[in-house]
This record gives C-alpha cells, structure tokens and sequence, in this order.
C-alpha cells in the first residue's frame, strides 16, 4: 500500500488529508502550535492514522511523501525574527536597499494610500548599514568583465561579519544575470573562512534585471533560508523516528513542491507556500469536474484568500510584494485580507464597526472557545446567529459556549453602538461578508475577467457558512462548497494532488523580434539547468514537461507580459507569432486598443517552468447516492438573511446525503468539520464527488447589467 499525504499549517488549524491508491481517504483538523509548529503537524499525523485504523509508523512507512505547506519562512519575514544577514554589493551601490527605487512609499499600497503620499513612508532597509559592505568589482550589461572581483576585499567582509555575528550572507552584484563569475567566486571565499555560513546569490535566487527587487529578494532568501532549515531539518527527524520512508516535500508558492533538501536553498520561494495548496486543489478539482475557470475562496481562522484559475492554470504573478518590498520570484496570485473565523470585531474610536484584520487564532481563539479570548470574532457571530450548532463544531470534538459568544458580543459591539446582541451579531456578519464580497470582485473584474464565467470554490472551515453570502452578488455560475472527501481540509488536499515545479529565469534584454537560434539557445538552456535540478529531487516522476514564456513589453514601458513560447526549435515565424500573442494578452489585460505596436517590443526575460508529476495521482472516490429525498434532522431559528431575520431552517446532516441529492434554502448543513449556510433562494446539489453545487434560484445568464 502506497500513501501520499499533505499537510497545510495555518495560522489557526493544521489540516492533513491522506489518500492511497485504491481511493481510501482520511483527513484531520487540529490546532496549530504556535510555539512549535511540528508539534501540530504530528498530531495531523496521529489522527491521520487513528481514521485509517492503523499505527503512526505503519502509516509513514507506506507513506511515499508527504508535501507540506508551511507559514514558517512566511511568519519569520512578517515577524521579523529570521536569520541575522550580511550583504555584499558592487561598490557605489550599498545606498541600493535603501533608496529602493522609490518603490518603497507605495510598493504594495492601495491607490488611497498612495495619493496621499504626505502619509506615506519607506519601510526600514532589509539590512542595516553596518552589515553592508561594498566590493570593487563590475560586469557590464552583457556579461563582460570591466573591473576584476578584489578577493581581499571579499574575505576582509566576510571575517567582520563573523565577528558581527552574521548567520548569513547575500551576495548581489550589479548585472551577475549577465554574468555570475563574480558572485560565484565570492561564496567560494565566503565558504572557505567560513563554511557554516548560509550564502545565497542574486545570479541564483533571481536572475533578473532591476538592481534592487533582485537584491530585495536575495536579501528575503538569505533571512528565510537558516530559520526554514532549522524548522525542516528536525521536522524530518522527527517523522523519520517514526518511521517516515519516503520524501518530505515542501510546498511553493510557485503551486508545485520540493524536496525538503532543496527547499532552504530557494526559500523565498516558499513564502505563499500556505496560500497556494488551495488553488491547487482547485485546479484539480476542476479537471474532474470538467470546470475550466474558478474563483478560489479559503476563508479559514485567519485569512480570507482569493485567486484564480483560467482555463485550467492557476494565474500567477512574477513579482509580489511583502511589507511594501518588492520580491521577484514566480509565485501563485493569492490575493489575502485577515477575514477568518477568528477575526476580531471591533468598534474603532469614531464608533464604526471592524471586523480583521487580527485574529484571535487557535489560541485563546474566539470567546465560545472558552479558552481565555474575551474579544468577539466572526465565529462567535456565526455561533449567536445560530448558523454554528455549538454541539457540533469539528465534529463534535469541540464545544462551543453560545453564552460566552453573546457576552463577549454584548460587551464589546453591541453595548458600545446601542443596539441588541443579535443586531449586533448581525452586524459583524454584514461586514464580513461585505469585505470578503469586494475582495473577490476586485481580484476578478481587475484582472479583466467576468464573474458570471466562473465557478466559485469555497472551503476552509469558515468559507461555506459565508460563501452564499459573499456570492449573491457576484453573479457566478454556481458555488462549489468541496465537502465529500476534502471538506474543511481542501488545502492539504491541494497539496497531496501537487507536482515537483521548478522555475528557471534569466534577463537577456533584446528587441523583438529576437534572433530565433538565440532564443532557442537561451531556452535550452534554461531546461538543462532544470533538467539537473529534478534529478537532485531523488523522485520518480510519471512525466516530466517543460513550459517557457518569455516577459515582453512594448518599447519605453514597463508593463511587462508573460507570454507563452512554444517548445523545441523556433523559426523566425514562431517568434514573430510570440509577439502577435503577447500584443493579444496586453489588450486582453489593459483593454481593447491599448497596445502601442509602432512602438516596437522589447523581450526582458526568459523563463522555465519544469513540471514534474510525481507517481500517485490522487484520484477521489465517488459519492454514494442514495434512495428517496433528503431528510432533515430538525429545524431551528437561523439569521440568513437580513431582509428576512431570524427564520426557521431545516437542519441536514451532510453524511445522511447522496448524490442527487436537493435541498433548497432557508437551510443548513452540517458536515463533520465545516457547516453549510444556504440562505433563501439558494438550491443545493450533491455532486458525484460529493460537493454541494449551490445555485441562487434568481440567478440571470445575462451580462447586459455588468
């Protein structure tokens, strides 16, 4: 017997989900542990095996890998407790980090923030300028030596960052992507006096032109890289003693895994890492049910996330930015408010009602958790809204105080704004769903897309008592709550479903069209340096692909395009049809007539995607169907609608369901880990997989009204 499992550590719950080959499934959900964060994975692991009847060792040893998506390299950069980092730049150019380009005031601000610049300000530079050190060496913009690299100079850095106490150095100088002769020879140095040292390299991490998001994006890998080590190495060690035989995989944020090897060596590119295994599983999900374009919800304790799938790809961004930084690293879209069940809600001094983004987490969690947390959150609202059974939450494995959830409403919403508990409830709930709607809507209709042409996918423990709610207005075809073998666990779902991706990239600027043996050349290239990396992976793969797109712009801008290429060798008419196809992508983006052909096109970078598919496919079993109509297990008063109030709805018990199922608002549907709202006008269908298929009764086809 062969499993596969993935785990996916959040910031409130760690869900784990397993799936053999015969189609056997289990998944967990447990509280994550803060303080240590393998704790929470084991305990995954423990029910894991509890479900499937057999001992933790027998499951690991049957086990071929596990993929793992980890906040980790993610908390350490936004709590800023990450590796102590040295930096070394080409001489005249330490100001580099400090200037950043002027990106720094708005880099990752709101159109708002950013017109009122007078309130705007730089964040602190990565490293501090005692940990800077300038080199005298310098490569010209195609690759040639201008001034030779002053060895001396690189070892007297090095030996006062140690005596500093740095953990980590990174290197980036000025135009290494054209040549990293300079760059490599100085970790040579740096390894030499002091091999303990952790050394990343901008001609590695990010071969890209732009001077300072590449040194950016060194500087992030090189402070992420020791603190993932030190977190991996054990993790490990830990589910080896127990008797772990195969890989221990880690999750991108690039929607594919590595070896856990590998992983601290390409750290940033674990940033989204948590983010991603949703989309993942959506995109799988998709292929089974023959959906090509959807809009990714996952509302768990924390977060609120949103990204896309169009025409079966997940939708990715070259460049993304964290605490106003700029990183250049493939990652997936994933678009993130602090939204989650645990949301706090508070009355701010000017008496409106917040909710988010802080969040009570797993620990204390929210005030029916009974557990220390006085603050009211989205989960106690649900709770007094009667939307949450409190004898049911998880399963029955956790019970909720309805009374603690209405003091703590009373206390700090309700007394504050002069109204009553339930009103008040209500009020926490309209907002959530008001902002998570309008997250949604601005990732779709921004990105140049139509709501009405996507399916709407929602999980996470607290997605499917809101998704009908943040929907009804969006006009998406239908709403697919993922509950018969996934449910509240879809991320780690995700996961376990991944492949090995490994990106690739260089910066060659040229104008377009560019020499076809030259950017045949460059490519190749590229696939050979990945070609190399999957076989460190030590994995057996089922297929391995390969797929290229180059960055274009038109000439004098800088909005650049990802732009498939085709694969093996290119003729002068396929790259001309390259830049017909990055002409059709730009006015698909900006709009009709947007383009500037006379202006010309300049190619930035190349870039390689290598996918390898790992030998299991998750493959979900069918949902049992079931004679005769569906049969409530009792009714009770629910607020769903704030046109209607509190109203009496017909509870199911999801296992009691089978495919073909219909059940038609006012109702709710409680699942083992997660509960369904379905408000008035909604109608709910029990797939083949054994998703809800939710569908609004008043829905139009039409898109005369957008």
């Amino acid at each position: 017997m062969s499993y596969v499992i993935g785990v996916d550590t959040g910031g409130t719950f760690t869900d784990a989900f397993v799936a053999d080959q015969n189609q056997r499934i289990a998944s967990a959900k447990t509280p994550s542990t803060k303080a240590d964060l393998a704790q929470g994975f084991l305990t995954a692991i423990e029910d894991l095996a509890d479900q499937l009847d057999i001992d933790v060792q027998s499951l690991l040893a049957e086990t071929d890998y596990i993929v793992h998506g980890t906040t980790s390299t993610l908390n350490a950069l936004v709590t800023g407790d990450v590796a102590k980092v040295g930096f070394l730049t080409t001489r005249g150019h330490a100001d580099s980090i400090r200037i950043m380009n002027l990106e720094g005031r708005y880099a990752g601000l709101g159109s708002d923030k950013i017109q009122n610049m007078a309130r705007t300000a730089k964040p602190a530079p990565l490293v501090p300028v005692e940990r800077v050190r300038e080199i005298d060496e310098r490569m010209d913009y195609s690759g040639s030596e201008i001034v030779g690299l002053n060895e001396d100079q690189v070892a007297q850095a090095v030996r006062s960052f140690v005596d500093q106490g740095v953990e980590a150095i990174a290197v980036s100088y000025l135009w290494s992507f054209a040549n990293d002769l300079h760059e490599q020879r100085t970790r040579e140095i740096i390894l030499t006096i002091a091999p303990d040292l952790y050394v990343a390299l901008s001609s590695e991490v990010s071969p890209r032109i732009r001077e300072y998001s590449r040194s950016v994006t060194t500087i992030m890998n090189t402070q992420v890289g020791p603190p993932l080590g030190a977190y991996l190495g054990p993790l490990e060690s830990k589910l080896r003693q127990r008797g772990l035989l195969g890989k221990l995989l880690v999750m991108q944020g690039s929607g594919g895994c590595v070896t856990a090897e590998d992983a601290p060596r390409h750290a940033v590119s674990t940033i989204g890492s948590v983010l991603t295994g949703g989309v993942v599983g959506c995109t799988r999900m998709a292929q089974s049910l023959g959906t090509r374009n959807v809009i990714s919800t996952d509302m768990g304790g924390t977060t609120f996330l949103v990204g896309l799938v169009i025409d079966g790809k997940a939708v990715s961004a070259n460049n993304t930015t964290l605490n106003q930084y700029t990183i250049s690293t493939p990652m997936v879209d994933v678009h993130t408010i602090g939204a989650g069940g645990g949301a706090i809600a508070t009355v701010d001094a000017s008496g409106n009602l917040r909710v988010g983004p802080r969040s009570a987490g797993a620990s204390p969690g929210p005030a029916a958790y009974g557990d220390g947390g006085e603050e009211p959150t989205v989960t106690d609202a649900d709770l007094v809204l009667g939307i949450i059974n409190p004898d049911n939450f998880l399963g029955g494995k956790k019970k909720l105080s309805v009374e603690r959830a209405r003091e703590a409403v009373r206390v700090k919403i309700a007394e504050p704004l002069g109204m009553s508990v339930d009103d008040a409830a209500a009020a926490i709930y309209a907002v959530q769903n008001a902002q998570t709607a309008d997250l949604v809507r601005k990732v779709v209709v921004n990105s140049g897309h139509d709501p009405r042409d996507f399916s709407l996918y929602a999980y996470g423990g607290a997605g499917p008592m809101h998704c009908a709610s943040y929907s009804a207005d969006l006009g998406v075809k239908e709403i697919i709550v993922p509950l018969g073998s996934t449910s509240a666990v879809f991320s780690a779902y995700g996961l376990a479903t991944s492949d090995i991706v490994l990106t690739a990239e260089r910066s060659q600027p040229a104008a377009m069209p560019v020499d076809a043996a030259v950017m045949t050349e460059t490519f190749e290239s590229l696939e050979d340096e990945l070609k190399k990396r999957l076989e460190n992976q030590g994995l057996e793969f089922s297929e391995v692909f390969y797929e290229r797109e180059a960055d274009i712009r038109f000439t004098m801008q800088m909005a650049e395009v990802s732009t498939p290429v085709p694969a093996g060798q290119l003729g002068s008419d396929d790259v001309v049809a390259v830049g017909n196809k990055f002409e059709q992508l730009y006015e698909g983006l900006y709009g009709e007539g947007s383009g500037f052909p006379d202006a010309g096109q300049q190619l930035i970078t190349y870039r390689v995607r290598a996918v390898g598919r790992l030998t299991i496919q998750v493959q979900l079993p069918e949902h049992q169907a079931l004679p005769g109509d569906p049969v409530s297990i009792g009714t009770r008063e629910v607020f769903l609608d704030a046109r209607v109030g509190r109203q009496t709805a017909r509870i199911y018990d999801y296992t009691a369901l089978g495919t073909g199922h219909v059940i038609s608002g006012p109702a709710v549907v409680e699942a083992p880990t997660t509960t369904v709202a379905l408000p008035p006008g909604t109608v709910a269908v029990v797939d083949r997989l054994g998703n809800l298929a939710i569908t609004f009764a008043n829905a139009t086809d039409s898109k005369e009204t957008l």
